[in-house]
């Protein structure tokens, strides 16, 4: 029997109820292993950076990466000597540290880094050991601050600060801990980070962003561009290999795109044979699954570029974080 885990954690489903043991085991686990890092950890060989932390309580996309993208880009702007740490999913071989390059490949630094770096304008580590690619970052830039991505239960690197992004749609599921539920840590977490974000409009946060899309991008050719607008009414495949493809798809459909969804799992490798759709309608995806489609050189793909719009609220309380580091 195959277990449809969206639905055992985003609705009311019973068979979560039998893995609640599992739940708490696992939630003790994750207790003690935070409670030994916070008494015998330190910091030692990170001194003189500040580290900010960006991540979330819960499994699947919680739209962290465009943040991270919009952080740096606020410290950079402050004058502020930035580098970003990531564990590099989906590569071929996690085990060691690679700074990320303009033109590395996917299959080595994975997806996310690697649109990370085609993105923002400053060094970019990823490794398996945040704390080690922190250290290698600082000793070789000398920086200010170093951004992690996804690094909220990487507890071998201490931080000065923590964000947490929410998914102002789906929240927290059915509110347990993995596997019963999508929770990494209990809700309560969230009492003891810096700053709590939401992805998205929900009024029970004070600090919120909203996803707004840009034109979209040739895969064949990056210097053409096209409304995503113009495919109103249109029939397309949509591809999506991320945490969360239900938001992708829905981007699409809000303005009258005519979707045919495809799903891949998180950090998928494509193959050219993914994409034969035996039909000449046009194919959008995601700006994180073009990094590893380039080669395809496909004038019938599109990928679609993700930025973050902050609310008021927000974007002066980044500011004042970024005032007190400089």
């Amino acid at each position: 029997m195959i277990i449809d885990i969206e639905k055992l954690w985003y609705s009311k489903n019973i068979l979560s109820i039998f893995l609640l043991p599992l739940s708490w085991l696992f939630q003790l686990a994750s207790f003690l292993r935070r409670s030994f890092y916070k008494v015998f950890h330190t910091n030692a060989g990170i001194e003189d950076v500040c580290i900010i932390i960006v991540g979330n309580i819960t499994v699947g996309g919680a739209g962290k990466t465009p943040f991270v993208v919009y952080l740096a880009q606020c410290c950079i702007q402050q004058g502020l000597k930035t580098g970003v740490v990531a564990r590099g999913y989906g590569r071929a071989d996690e085990s060691y540290l690679v700074e990320v390059l303009n033109d590395s490949d996917a299959v080595e630094v994975g997806d996310e880094a690697l649109m990370l770096k085609q993105q923002i304008s400053c060094p970019i580590t990823v490794a398996a050991d945040r704390r080690k690619a922190a250290m290698y970052l600082n000793d070789k830039y000398d920086l200010d601050v170093i951004i992690c991505d996804d690094g909220l239960q990487h507890y071998n690197l201490a931080r000065d600060y923590e964000i947490a992004v929410v998914d102002g749609e789906r929240e927290f599921g059915n509110g347990r801990c993995l596997p019963a539920g999508p929770l990494r840590e209990p809700v309560s977490r969230l009492n003891q980070v810096d700053i709590v974000i939401c992805n998205g409009k929900n009024a029970a946060y004070e600090y919120q962003y909203t996803a707004i899309h840009n034109n979209l991008v040739s895969l064949a050719n990056s210097s053409e561009n096209k409304a995503l607008e113009q495919f109103s009414s249109k029939k397309v495949h949509a591809v999506a290999g991320i945490g969360n493809p239900k938001r992708f798809f829905v981007m699409l459909e809000d303005v009258g795109i005519r979707v045919i969804p495809h799903i891949f799992p998180d950090h998928h490798a494509y193959k050219q044979s993914d994409l034969e759709f035996n039909d000449k309608l046009p194919i959008i995806m995601t700006e994180k699954d073009a990094v590893k489609c380039k080669h395809f050189n496909k004038d019938y793909i599109w990928y679609l570029p993700i930025k973050v719009m902050p609310n008021d609220k927000l974007e002066k309380r980044i500011s004042q974080l970024l005032e007190g580091i400089s």
